[in-house]
């Protein structure tokens, strides 16, 4: 291994798993366990659960689970090495280096820092006399000098290679601003600065470090927004900009905007709560990451046709998350920077404060498409404001908005209402037939979640569920296992399981989530993390351990030829083991 095992274990000792995932979730104890809603799929009820006891986490969800170190690795979408490295920071540790170890780490060290450096190279290019159209266009828009500075706005020059020969200048190599993304390479294979005669926003994550760059043309030239690809330290699906801002506000609230230049003007005028996606549609990491920061977004797009549909698509994801969504209504400005350049902050905080929760906008929507001076639009306008009216959650929600809509439609409330329960029903309808096709299926229901770990004999797959979970639980009943070998599983990952368990307690070295975690693909973890979910009896275990292996080699198909863990080795190993422990 790379990290030293002594390393890894006072890491783990020194990390509280219920601290570092509190950063990210909001937990709440329940019991013996904190639960929260999981950070990995978006729901209303919290599924997610962490023990502190024994340190791990497991959605009841998604079924992710693991360590701290897997939990960095999900949430932060980083390899084994990385995830040491960034929980190692965060206690004051310094990573050992070895031979071949710390490569990928290393490299996302480098990336942040040339990104620093060209954001800073940026901000100064804004800030040259020569540039003065540059910091015009911000101060035109309204911005001041201290909004450019904590923001670190900026200018690229447009030149083909002016970046490229000031960062190589500092030591940094063409492949690496081909790797953050800063530069481009054509056909030819020749290099050229990706932002060009643009103002730059820089992209700043939770941790500040500068991760991407977005640029506006000062022009009519395309595209009037360009910005960073995906690098290995970037990712515009599970970033947005001015969350690292954002998430310090005081407003019980997020702003979801549709830009750089809406965000940047409202933090400018109080609203520290501002955000925007980046260059991409809101996506199912995004509502999540709002969720776990907030119970309240407002949506705040134009009011445009594109802009309608990009709030009705982020409606969808955010309330699925289970917090409150309002929609923005802007009168008077066709977006929130005119209108408080117009009438003020005091004006918009009025107007967020009005604002129409999403079911008010959905149904505005809905009427919109209709022309209800024909009775067949009508009929079908009436339609779908039931079937959307059908799908609130409470029954006060739907005589409400029923009652409402019926009124607005000129029909009788009992007529509105008959067609929200025909849509109900129709819902309803659609789920009990889903769940009957899974009750229908009580074998396919207890195969494991991934396809890749699906059981061919289902009744040793589970006795080996339970041997490994004994196992994790008591390393030390395999003093009582006779004539069980990895070969006899009829699951690969369980055999392999096993036999790492068995090497690491005849060497006295830990067994644990966390020592497993280098050897196990995440779908194995995951899987592992599973089934210790389930509660082991502390009585008469070696029964219980006996019963198990008895039926995976009756169920089983016993490997051919010497095992690696007979009888006798196993012996030898007890003995040497029992040895030492005398000895200590």
């Amino acid at each position: 291994m790379a990290i030293p095992e002594s390393f890894l274990e006072e890491l783990n000792a020194r990390t509280d798993i219920v601290d570092l995932i509190s950063g990210y979730v909001t937990l709440t104890k329940k019991g013996n366990r904190y639960w929260g809603l999981c950070p990995f799929h978006s729901e209303k009820t919290p599924s997610f659960s962490v023990s502190p006891e024994r340190q791990m986490y497991y959605c009841f969800g998604c079924h992710k689970g693991g360590g701290a170190i897997q939990f960095v690795m999900e949430q932060e979408g980083v390899g084994f090495p990385d995830a040491v490295g960034i929980l190692a920071q965060r206690v004051g540790m310094t990573v050992p280096e070895s031979r071949g170890s710390g490569d990928n780490r290393k490299k996302r060290e480098r990336l942040y820092q040339l990104n620093r450096e060209a954001a800073r190279w940026f901000h100064q290019n804004l800030m040259a006399p020569e540039n003065r159209f540059a910091l015009e266009y911000f101060t035109n828009r309204g911005l001041s000098k201290r909004t450019i500075v904590n923001f670190g706005l900026g200018y690229s020059y447009d030149r083909w290679d002016m970046l490229i020969q000031t960062m190589t200048g500092k030591g940094y190599s063409k492949q690496e601003l081909l790797d953050a993304g800063l530069v481009v390479k054509n056909d030819k294979g020749r290099l050229y600065d990706r932002f060009r005669g643009r103002v730059m926003f820089p992209i700043i994550d939770l941790r500040g470090n500068v991760i991407g760059f977005g640029g506006r043309v000062l022009d009519n030239g395309t595209p009037k927004y360009l910005n960073s690809p995906d690098t290995i330290i970037y990712n515009k699906s599970k970033n947005l900009f001015a969350l690292n801002l954002a998430r310090k506000s005081k407003q019980g609230r997020i702003i979801l905007t549709e830009g750089y230049m809406d965000t940047i003007a409202l933090h400018q005028a109080g609203f520290d709560c501002a955000v925007a996606s980046l260059g991409t549609s809101l996506t199912p990491d995004h509502a999540r990451m709002i969720a776990q920061r907030t119970q309240e977004v407002v949506i705040s797009y134009d009011s445009d046709s594109a802009g309608v549909n990009a709030a009705q698509r982020a409606i969808q994801l955010l309330d699925k998350t289970g917090i409150r969504v309002k929609v923005l209504k802007v009168t008077g400005a066709k977006d929130p920077d005119e209108f408080i350049k117009k009438y003020g902050a005091a004006a918009f905080q009025k107007l967020i404060d009005g604002s129409e929760n999403h079911v008010e906008f959905r149904l505005l929507q809905v009427k919109g498409k209709y022309d209800l001076t024909q009775d067949d639009q009508k009929v079908a306008c009436i339609q779908e404001l039931a079937e959307v009216i059908s799908r609130l959650p409470g029954s006060a929600e739907r005589e409400v908005y029923g009652n409402r809509m019926a009124k607005e439609m000129e029909i009788t409330p009992e007529t509105m209402q008959r067609e929200i329960r025909r849509s109900q029903k129709r819902q309803t309808r659609w789920e009990e037939k889903q769940q009957a096709r899974k009750v229908l299926q009580p074998v396919q229901m207890n195969q494991p979640e991934s396809r890749a770990l699906r059981y061919d004999n289902m009744r040793s797959g589970k006795a080996e569920e339970g041997v490994i979970a004994m196992l994790m639980n008591d390393p030390n009943l395999l003093s009582k296992v006779r004539g069980l070998s990895p070969e006899d599983f009829t699951v690969p990952v369980f055999g392999r399981i096993y036999q790492l368990i068995w090497e690491r307690w005849t060497e006295d070295r830990p067994v644990s989530l966390n020592a497993l975690g280098p050897e196990l693909t995440a779908e194995e973890m995951n899987h592992l993390v599973s089934i210790l979910q389930q509660p082991i009896s502390q009585s008469n275990q070696e029964q219980a351990m006996e019963d198990y292996i008895n039926i995976i080699q009756t169920e089983g198909l016993k490997g051919s030829g010497t095992s690696d863990l007979d009888d006798d080795a196993l012996m030898a190993f007890r003995e040497k083991k029992s040895w030492r422990n005398q000895n200590e």
